[in-house]
């Protein structure tokens, strides 16, 4: 999870329990508030209705039977959800690295990145509605064994619909994941590959390869994708003023932040926060083509 999070007021609805680390609501943005910034994991189910949501300034349409995998840090937003939408909420840290085969939940590049279509949609509905109803039970540390192995079990399900690739060979691959994971907590640090490259050791061409092969993008621009992410977020869903984002995120000048905001989304960071203000409506700027 990016330690900018601690810049950030969490606008979830609902927080899993220290106790346990695991809860139960109906969404984690209550509908209809502004852009919230996670600070949990939310796993989100529509049973038999239609959900409109927003993850990273990217529409979701979650149809039946669909999950939706909201990481922590990530902005999200909501329509009215179905009467029957389950939502499971649960900290980071909860799992060791190797304690659950083939997954990690908080790394980076783990599963369900886009909503997920369910094979077995009332296999899922059980498995929340348990969870559900042992996140309301009596607090203890039986409750909270009971509601970490039915979560792993659930985690577990997702990573046996969408299970890893298989990395034998894939030189390229195993490079760009290990690069998005030294990304997450070096981008509000430094912005040039060499940094990255160095920490990995190769080349900054090796790099700029993977990230191509994977991407369809440079590792230059796989970096300015995730310094300008975090700009929107700290934007759209923050009290931070732009100098305040622009310092978090490493610039040292209010100018020099603008000018990489802009050039990054074709919007100065105020007309990009007025769009979440009160301001004119319009749409979600997209990052710039491979060829910018």
């Amino acid at each position: 999870m990016s330690t900018l999070i601690q810049h950030t007021e969490p606008a979830s609805a609902s927080l899993p329990p220290d106790w346990s680390g695991i809860g139960a609501c109906a969404l984690p943005v209550a509908t209809g508030a502004g852009t919230g910034l996670l600070s949990s994991h939310a796993l989100v189910l529509t049973a038999t209705g239609r959900l409109a949501a927003e993850v990273d300034f990217a529409e979701r349409l979650c149809g039946p039977g669909t999950l939706l995998w909201i990481r922590p840090g990530q902005a999200a937003r909501f329509g009215d959800p179905p009467d029957d939408t389950m939502t499971i909420v649960f900290r980071t840290g909860l799992f060791d690295p190797e304690e659950l085969p083939g997954l990690t939940p908080d790394d980076p590049t783990g599963p369900a990145r886009e909503p997920l279509a369910l094979p077995r949609p009332d296999v899922f509905r059980s498995a929340f509605g348990h969870l559900a109803a042992d996140a309301g039970g009596t607090p203890g540390p039986v409750t909270a064994a009971l509601l970490r192995h039915q979560l792993a079990a659930l985690l577990l399900r997702i990573r046996a619909i969408e299970p890893p690739p298989d990395l034998a060979g894939h030189v390229e691959r195993r490079t760009f994941e290990r690069f998005q994971r030294r990304l997450e907590e070096g981008y509000p640090h430094t912005r040039r590959v060499e940094d990255y490259a160095g920490e990995l050791g190769c080349s900054v061409r090796t790099l700029t390869r993977a990230s191509l092969a994977l991407s369809g993008r440079t590792a230059k621009q796989v970096v300015d994708d995730r310094v300008a992410l975090q700009a929107r977020r700290l934007l759209a869903a923050t009290p931070l003023s732009v100098a305040e984002v622009g310092r978090v995120l490493g610039f040292g000048e209010p100018t020099n932040f603008g000018r990489f905001f802009h050039r990054e989304t074709g919007l100065s960071p105020g007309q990009f926060r007025a769009r979440f203000t009160g301001g004119r409506p319009g749409g979600i700027p997209g990052q710039r083509s491979p060829s910018d």
